[in-house]
């Protein structure tokens, strides 16, 4: 049920984020490269700023005007089916990635679900409201980095720098200690 929704997205990041780095609108075409362009489908550059705010663990809540909201009007189950003509290979596993975070981080009452309290309806809901949060807070951090220095993500390592400081910056890794010895 998660897999065949269209995660809404707030439309004000369309020019300076989904349109700016995607080929969002466009279809796919073979001039990706000569326009600058990151990532195909806006779904993709959706889904690193879903990861951003998943490994920041901020979340933001989407406008209530329904008017200001979008979807990119492919279901999840579409998402990176495909192998591209550029090289890119399906990725399939990442929305398995995505599902299994979100099951996680969402707080279902699976013993409510299973009893019939609350419907599968209700709990796919929830899931996609925690991703669509995730996501909203990821591209509020990439506005900012934008409104900071414009030409931030135009480095070849910009996003894999963003996500290597997660890893570092985590509480999780700064309380780790090194396990006591079992000699």
């Amino acid at each position: 049920m998660w897999a065949t929704r269209n995660p809404q997205w707030e439309k004000r990041y369309e020019d300076n984020i989904i349109k700016n780095f995607c080929d969002y609108g466009r279809g796919a075409t073979n001039l990706r490269e000569d326009r600058g362009k990151i990532y195909g489908g806006g779904y993709e550059i959706f889904i690193v700023a879903f990861f951003i705010g998943l490994y920041s663990n901020q979340r933001r809540k989407l406008n209530e005007d329904a008017q200001k909201r979008k979807t990119f009007g492919q279901p999840i189950q579409f998402w990176g089916n495909l192998n591209s003509v550029k090289g890119r290979k399906a990725y399939p596993k990442l929305r398995e990635f995505i599902f299994t975070a979100l099951i996680a981080r969402t707080d279902i009452d699976f013993i409510a679900l299973e009893k019939g309290e609350i419907t599968s309806r209700k709990a796919v809901d929830m899931l996609m409201q925690t991703m669509e949060e995730y996501a909203n807070w990821g591209f509020h951090f990439m506005e900012d980095k934008l409104i900071d220095d414009p030409n931030y993500f135009f480095r070849e390592t910009a996003f894999l720098e963003i996500f290597l400081t997660f890893d570092a910056s985590t509480p999780e890794s700064q309380d780790e200690e090194e396990p006591e010895s079992l000699d």
